[in-house]
């Protein structure tokens, strides 16, 4: 079982206190009045005339009346005069139980869905939401708090752990998708916009920039592999010539779009993405260089490093104010502040989804409020318990007595006066 726990100070109140304190003072000196008075008359006697039994009369039950709104105020509280009467101190009696009633008044009265949905409806949520979000340095303040939140949550996160299952996940989805169809649909987007031709002229250039910058190179390779009796002269004339014809069929080939070479290319293309689509042998092939490919220890490297290099990527944007990632963030954040508080289709779709929401985790958590509720005031300690619930509403319970002084007196009065009219 749990201990008590005191109740938090801010319930503290020396002015609420100090206004119970006067109020229990009045309440007594009226009752020690119409003692005094109750005494008075009682020592003059009715020889004195009849009034002296009015008033007898009207002290005697206003102290009756006095007397026994006392008790049941401080029944609530305590055992009057610390004796242990039954049925009083109900408060610290009936504590638990009070708690777990206020928990259930709560739960049934406040936390239902038609009492939020109604609720709800006389607050404009997106608009509210819309003027938080769009006060002045609240967007970068948040995009602010969300990277240090997610900074703290990949502190939480064992690297080892993510490593791994990263790079598994890669793999995984790496293997089991076809290679065949993901890269004839490639193909297909390259050949479409024409980009394949593109990617020949480029080709075609380095590859005459290549021959060019290495002239000399292959001028040397035709020395070495001429036999011996051939002048020099001769290879450099037949190197000359072979070489001009080369580059001239790479520039020709380049600069005319129409030319029988780039048909061929285009054709025989077009056709390895359909083998890709239809032959099985096509995308066979392709799966075995796929499965070669991710076998490689440099592709494994590359897959288990991904959450090393991403976390590290994410860390340095999330830490400068002005890097990509916190500009979006705040940007995302003033772009949903100015639809909140202007698109119509916005707020109704917010409006409507609050209500929603609210209404599921009312009906979800609304039994376990009650409970904390409940639990929460079996926790506080018994006496304080009291003391503060005292503080708070004493005052106004000290009404009762007074009420009870007067009322009575004022019953004594009019029984005793009926008794004389009818005696």
């Amino acid at each position: 079982m749990s201990s008590s726990v005191p109740l938090t100070s801010s319930l503290d109140d020396p002015a609420r206190a100090e206004g119970l304190r006067r109020m229990k003072r009045l309440a007594t000196g009226l009752f020690l009045l119409a003692a005094a008075v109750f005494l008075a008359c009682v020592l003059i006697g009715e020889d004195a005339g009849a009034w002296v039994g009015y008033v007898r009369a009207t002290a005697e039950a206003s102290m009756v009346g006095a007397l026994a709104d006392w008790f049941a105020v401080t029944a609530l509280f305590r055992h009057p005069l610390r004796i242990p009467i039954p049925h009083t101190a109900i408060i610290p009696r009936k504590k638990d139980q009070i708690g777990a009633s206020l928990g259930t008044f709560v739960q049934e009265n406040f936390l239902t869905r038609a009492v939020v949905e109604d609720k709800l409806a006389t607050v404009d949520v997106p608009g509210r939401l819309g003027d938080f979000l769009a006060a002045p340095g609240r967007a970068e303040r948040l995009s602010g708090d969300a990277a240090a939140a997610l900074t703290g949550l990949t502190d939480l996160l064992r690297d080892d752990d993510v490593q791994e299952a990263v790079a598994g996940l890669v793999d995984r989805r790496l293997h089991e998708t076809p290679a065949a169809p993901v890269l004839a649909r490639v193909l297909e987007l390259v050949v479409e916009g024409d980009r394949h031709q593109e990617v020949l002229s480029a080709a075609l250039r380095f590859l005459g920039r290549f021959l060019e910058e290495n002239r000399v190179v292959f001028r040397a390779q035709l020395g070495d592999a001429s036999p011996a009796w051939v002048p020099d002269w001769v290879d450099d004339r037949v190197f000359d010539r072979v070489f001009a014809a080369l580059q001239g069929f790479l520039h020709e080939v380049g600069d005319a779009r129409d030319h029988e070479l780039r048909r061929v290319y285009d054709a025989r293309l077009r056709a390895y993405v359909h083998a890709l689509r239809t032959d099985p042998d096509t995308a066979a092939s392709v799966e075995a260089f796929k499965k070669q490919l991710l076998e490689h220890p440099a592709v494994r490297t590359w897959s288990s490093s991904l959450w090393t290099n991403a976390k590290a990527s994410f860390l340095a944007a999330a830490a400068d104010p002005d890097s990509e990632l916190r500009a979006r963030v705040t940007g995302l954040v003033r772009d949903g502040a100015r639809l909140l508080r202007t698109d119509p289709r916005v707020r109704e779709l917010v409006q409507r989804q609050s209500v929603r929401v609210a209404g599921y985790l009312v009906e979800r958590f609304a039994g376990d409020v009650a409970d904390v509720v409940g639990t929460t005031v079996a926790r506080w300690d018994t006496e304080e318990t009291s003391r503060r619930i005292e503080l708070q509403v004493g005052r106004d319970l000290q009404f009762i007595r007074i009420n009870g002084t007067v009322v009575g007196g004022l019953a004594g009065l009019v029984i005793y006066t009926v008794a004389q009219l009818l005696g």
